[in-house]
């Protein structure tokens, strides 16, 4: 077991999420809104971007210091040609125990089989809603959730393991709850509601649209009863139910109104190699710079340390009285460092 570095608030670093691309084919508002990252807007380009012998490397020294998960993300990170290269070369030279990738879905049914052949151990797909012009609302562009559905079916008949995530708006797709959950839970893939968060300052975020995980429990367990589940592990962000009926569970991410922060262990790390401690931060350390500075990987797992321990984020424990005091802050955007 590698060595624990702890943060001031004794939460170990088990888990870094690699953004490997800031380009995605959807713009969902919640994320990535078209008015803002339209035409004319300035993608990163090479050599701004992390190659995968940089993030090889880089994940090295996360590892070293008790990463056991990576979760490869975007924008949308299938955008890049060479992820199946990576998640091999992260399994078979780094050894990491658990490489997961979230994905809108759209380019999943094709590369399903290089993902599954590569070593990747389980896939996230974003799914906010079955119905064609909902989805269309929520991806930005009118395109039909059929292709994504076919990418998920297509994984799932490898033997991957698949997981679902809904960001419900108040509004928008929350009549979808219980159509959602019949639809995924007759498949067997687990379904993640995720309540509307404030992240980045582009989205247009407002609490009238966050529809509280209480809420959403409440909603689906008066149709099929509900029970609590323990986490899986320690630092689970998910807070899980099992349908009393055997069929599956859900699980509900609550930043906005149960917040986890106490127990968050996740690291998240940019395209261009810029490291933050918080999906809702406002400034990175620059990794990548350190890499190519020329530090080695024992100089370069001392930097990451380094900044582990001085970390002191609790964002969503403190949201509330930053917005009523009008303290809140510009923040990274999702599409910037994933979800």
């Amino acid at each position: 077991m590698p060595p624990t570095v702890n943060d001031p608030f004794s939460r170990p670093l088990r888990d870094l999420r690699i953004s490997v691309t800031d380009r995605c084919n959807f713009r969902c508002p919640y994320c990535m809104p078209k008015e803002v990252f339209g035409a004319g807007y300035a993608f990163m380009r090479d050599p701004q971007l992390m190659t995968p012998i940089e993030i090889t490397r880089i994940v090295r020294a996360f590892r070293a210091l008790g990463v056991e998960k990576v979760r490869l993300t975007g924008g949308e990170p299938l955008l890049r040609a060479d992820v199946p290269d990576l998640v091999r070369a992260l399994k078979t030279e780094i050894g990491v125990p658990d490489v997961a990738l979230t994905t809108n879905g759209w380019l999943l049914e094709k590369l399903a089989p290089a993902l599954h052949a590569a070593g990747l151990n389980r896939v996230n797909v974003s799914v906010d809603s079955l119905d064609d012009a909902t989805a269309g609302r929520m991806n930005g562009l009118g395109f039909s959730v059929a292709r994504v559905l076919r990418g998920i079916d297509a994984a799932a008949a490898l033997g991957l393991p698949v997981k679902i995530n809904c960001v419900v708006q108040r509004g928008v797709n929350d009549h979808e709850l219980v159509a959602l959950c019949e639809y995924f839970r007759a498949r067997g893939h687990a379904l993640r509601f995720i309540e509307f968060m404030d992240v980045g300052n582009t989205n247009h975020w407002s609490s009238s649209q966050v529809v509280p995980a209480r809420e959403i429990v409440e909603r689906i367990g008066a149709v099929w009863p509900l029970e609590p589940a323990g986490p899986a592990y320690r630092g689970e962000v998910a807070a899980r139910y099992r349908y009393r009926d055997g069929r599956g569970e859900i699980g509900l991410i609550s930043s906005v109104t149960e917040p986890f922060c106490r127990d968050c262990h996740r690291a998240r790390l940019s395209a261009d190699g810029k490291l933050y401690t918080c999906l809702f931060a406002s400034l990175g350390w620059d990794v990548l710079g350190c890499l190519r500075s020329g530090a080695d990987d024992a100089a370069l797992a001392k930097y990451v340390a380094r900044i582990w321990s001085g970390r002191l984020d609790r964002y969503s424990d403190e949201r509330a009285e930053l917005l009523a005091t009008g303290e809140g802050r510009a923040k990274v955007e999702m599409s910037y460092i994933g979800g």
